[in-house]
């Protein structure tokens, strides 16, 4: 049962936020670093990648839309016409595994580096029965799977960049939610005869699953890849108006309305994860991210590394024939 600190601090989660602490006016130039935005070219990603691109950093946009994403990059361009930074178009269907490998590839092939990913991309509360190319349910697969092996095909780029760059400042980080609160005991509820992550009734306890996941996840890639300079963490961006609520029925989407905040808070967020100094210090490694850029409380169950290693393998074994 989740503590009555836990619930006062998912309460300022939502109301009377501080402001945010790490903004597009503090943060510094960013001229030579190259970042990927899954979800760049929308939402909270399209802020982050205006942002970083103002600051003179290169930034992929990553995504399923080509058409969304030249017009996005023109978009930003018009705001910001006096910068150095570089925008591209990266396609990339986190909902399809077989398609991730030739995305880095891709990169690769441009890129040298890589400085910080984001993963910021994810579906929520589709319509019941969706699934991904491979046949997961859809959130699962396109909020933890096509993230996982993305991120795993970019580790050795990520390993190279952080020799040589200063420590901490090579980062990943994982777009997880509130709707952590909502999870299973322990983050993910597995079934006992398969293995696999089990498929709810309910699709919002399929999202929560999912978010709740990539607490987990950002968890176990620290464990795994710390010893080589990359920070991983999760974060909150916090209640926002976004394209993930496109699949909400008319009552839910009124109730939320009544808390969202505009897009550009949350990437502030994300920005606090991927490019803050307190979110690289060790005393701060693991802890969890939330609006508009600070830490914040858990649920105590959904910190197992025990949990995280069992996802973590269930990751493997789902995508290791993509690889």
């Amino acid at each position: 049962m989740p503590s009555a600190s836990f619930y006062w601090d998912a309460f300022r989660q939502c109301f009377f936020l501080p402001a945010p602490t790490l903004t597009e006016q503090n943060l510094p130039d960013q001229t030579g670093r190259v970042f990927i935005v899954t979800g760049g070219y929308a939402g909270v990603g399209k802020e982050l990648a205006k942002i970083l691109y103002q600051k003179n950093g290169t930034v992929y946009l990553a995504g399923r839309s080509k058409d969304k994403g030249d017009a996005a990059i023109v978009a930003i361009k018009e705001a910001h016409p006096t910068t150095d930074g570089r925008l591209e178009f990266l396609h990339v269907d986190l909902a399809d595994l077989a398609s991730i490998k030739e995305s880095v590839a891709t990169f690769m092939k441009k890129e040298q580096r890589l400085d910080v990913l984001t993963n910021n991309a994810g579906v929520m509360t589709p319509p019941a029965g969706s699934k991904s190319e491979q046949g997961h349910e859809l959130q699962m697969g396109t909020n933890v799977l096509g993230p996982v092996l993305f991120t795993r095909l970019l580790t050795p780029l990520l390993e190279k960049t952080a020799a040589s760059s200063t420590p901490g400042s090579v980062r990943v980080t994982w777009a997880a939610s509130l709707a952590t609160a909502a999870a299973p005991t322990g983050g993910v509820e597995f079934d006992p005869q398969s293995g696999n992550p089990k498929v709810h009734k309910a699709q919002t306890s399929n999202y929560a699953q999912s978010k709740a996941s990539n607490v987990l996840l950002a968890y176990e890639y620290q464990r795994r890849h710390g010893s080589s300079g990359i920070v991983s963490n999760s974060w909150n961006p916090g209640n926002l108006k976004s394209e993930l609520q496109r699949h909400m029925s008319v009552p839910e989407a009124t109730i939320t309305g009544l808390i969202v905040h505009d897009t550009r808070y949350g990437a502030y967020t994300e920005l606090f994860a991927g490019w803050s100094a307190d979110a690289a210090k060790a005393e701060n490694l693991n802890k969890y991210i939330g609006p508009w850029g600070r830490f914040v409380a858990l649920r105590d169950d959904i910190k197992t590394f025990e949990q995280s290693s069992k996802l973590w393998d269930w990751c493997e074994r789902e995508t290791k024939s993509f690889e």
